[in-house]
């Protein structure tokens, strides 16, 4: 018995260190997040940092001194772990880049952001892949197939968390519109590809094996859209008719949250596409729930939203400047060094190739479609594009991780070169094209002070306090017929004012245009039953709203 005891004292003693050591780590990460909001801040008006490329310096910085710290032992405070990337950290960012997005400017270039999200995405995963075969395997790294299509599919993922910090959505909204659908759809493309890798046997590779992998992919594709907007549907309508703000926005602010991520876990419980999944619902919610819940609620989810995808977009980035110094992959391919610096070389010529690819022939097929100059996308916005997509972040490491390593751990010489290749990567084109693309922008964009000039007559701006980053202006059906496809907004005052060339509609016949039937089977079947602005009746949810009423009544 007392043998007993004393084996349970000392693994509690073991579980308490465990714990201890756990908040430990912890308290330290917070405590490096505030530092990286901090300096974020200060750096704000900086020529050259951004948020990211702060968060992955303190990263590596840090990295550097527990590594002192240890003994060599280790650069990190926790394990990197899939389940907290793709489960925890993922979800909020791509929610909260589709409920934030202007609906209206991404959709005009809906088939441009297709193109280079989807058709681009796999044009650059052939070349990425083909190149990998063609030079490793005279490197004898000793891969298999699998690993030179995963190869494809990791470093095809462009870093649209990166991206949107650098460029302005204010100051070029057409690149910023483009470059921020090209991410997501490029995102889920990349992760749906490498699914898709994953599930086939690909030591035979022939044309049926080849049929099977496109059509799952479709298949993964289409499927996670539409269970996005049916989660975003169903998430407008429970609300609509139960309208919780009647007694608890707190109940409101909570079904709202908890069916966004809902939507996400549905897909990765069906083995679908989650980041496709949780941004169409994240835009279904804007257009549609996000208008049938309390004034309260409506501001407490817009920064509720952007405050948890901020957080976790630095957690990663600061993680991924950690875990760069990871001495066990470092000391695996330490033999090997001129191997591994051929491996990212490669590796980085064939991402900036794969994308050169298809940035420039897709915008000149996509330039052919479209009438009118303002809609055409110039060279120096084909190659601040091109620019801006060339760096790689937390999805490639994320599934660099899942292909290389099993549990953050790998002792495979092949798989540590792939691996400190990816960490190479990501550190130097955050690092290297981040700090350049601001200065790149402005160079090629002089007159980007003349467009935010034409574009703050907008009344929906992204600054917006009461209006969500959705950008969605109700033009009524007279609006669409004003001249050559431009609009005309009342405001305040009484005074008329034109919409700018660059902000009309897709074509210059509003009625034959797709927005136009949407806008008209949007207001006769969808908004009736699920809601939306000037749909809902009012009900007052709290004492503080009795003066609050929709804006859609004020029309009436």
């Amino acid at each position: 018995m007392g043998l007993d005891m004393g084996t349970m004292l000392g693994r509690m003693a073991n579980l308490s260190t465990s714990d201890h050591t756990s908040v430990v780590a912890i308290t330290l990460f917070v405590t490096l997040l505030c530092a990286c909001i901090v300096i974020g801040h200060l750096l704000e008006e900086s020529r050259w940092m951004n948020e990211s490329i702060t968060a992955l310096i303190i990263g590596v910085c840090t990295g550097v001194l527990i590594l002192v710290m240890s003994g060599g032992k280790s650069s990190h405070l926790l394990v990197f772990s899939e389940d907290l990337f793709f489960i925890y950290l993922l979800p909020p960012i791509i929610f909260n880049a589709g409920f934030q997005v202007k609906k209206k400017q991404f959709f005009r270039n809906f088939m441009t952001i297709m193109l280079f999200g989807a058709i681009g995405t796999l044009i650059s995963f052939v070349i990425i892949s083909l190149g990998a075969i063609a030079f490793f395997q005279k490197m004898d790294i000793g891969l298999a197939i699998g690993d030179y299509l995963a190869i494809g599919a990791i470093f095809a993922a462009t870093d649209s968390v990166c991206t949107l910090q650098v460029l302005n959505q204010d100051e070029t909204p057409l690149l910023y519109s483009l470059v921020f659908g090209e991410g997501v759809v490029n995102d889920a493309t990349s992760v749906v590809l490498f699914n898709a890798v994953q599930n086939f046997d690909l030591s035979h590779i022939n044309t049926s094996v080849a049929f099977q992998l496109i059509g799952n992919f479709i298949y993964l594709f289409i499927s996670s859209t539409l269970l996005g907007v049916v989660t975003g549907l169903l998430s407008a309508y429970v609300i609509k008719k139960l309208y919780f703000g009647r007694h608890s926005t707190d109940r409101e602010v909570a079904i709202m949250m908890l069916m966004a991520y809902l939507s996400y876990m549905l897909a990765e419980l069906f083995y679908l596409s989650g980041i496709l999944t949780v941004f169409f619902c994240g835009i279904v919610m804007s257009h549609y729930t996000w208008h049938n819940v309390t004034e309260n609620s409506r501001v407490t989810t817009k920064h509720t939203f952007a405050t948890l995808s901020f957080v976790a977009e630095t957690f990663i980035f600061l993680y991924v400047g950690m875990d760069a110094l990871d001495i066990e992959k470092w000391r695996v391919v330490s033999d090997s060094p001129k191997t591994s610096i051929s491996v990212s070389a490669t590796l980085l010529g064939l991402t900036l190739l794969g994308r050169a690819a298809f940035v420039f022939p897709l915008s000149f097929l996509s330039n052919l479609t479209k009438k009118s100059a303002h809609e055409k996308i110039s060279f120096k916005q084909q190659v601040t594009i091109w620019w801006a997509g060339l760096m790689r972040g937390a999805v490639s490491m994320a599934l660099a991780y899942n292909q290389f390593t099993r549990a953050g751990h790998t002792q495979l010489r092949g798989n540590a070169i792939l691996i400190t290749s990816t960490i190479t990567i990501v550190l130097f084109s955050n690092v290297v094209f981040g700090l350049l693309t601001k200065p790149l922008v402005r160079f090629l964009m002089p007159s980007s002070k003349v467009l935010q000039s034409m574009i703050s007559s907008d009344s929906l701006t992204p600054k917006s306090f009461m209006v969500p980053l959705l950008g969605e202006s109700m033009d009524s059906e007279a609006e669409l017929f004003i001249g050559n496809g431009q609009a005309s907004e009342t405001h305040e005052g009484g005074q008329s004012v034109v919409r700018p060339s660059s902000l009309r509609m897709l074509l210059t016949t509003p009625t034959r245009t797709v927005h136009y039937y949407w806008r008209k089977f949007d207001d006769a079947f969808m908004r009736p039953v699920f809601g939306g602005r000037g749909f809902v009746p009012y009900v007052p949810g709290s004492p503080t709203e009795q003066s609050v009423h929709w804006q859609g009544e004020d029309k009436q």
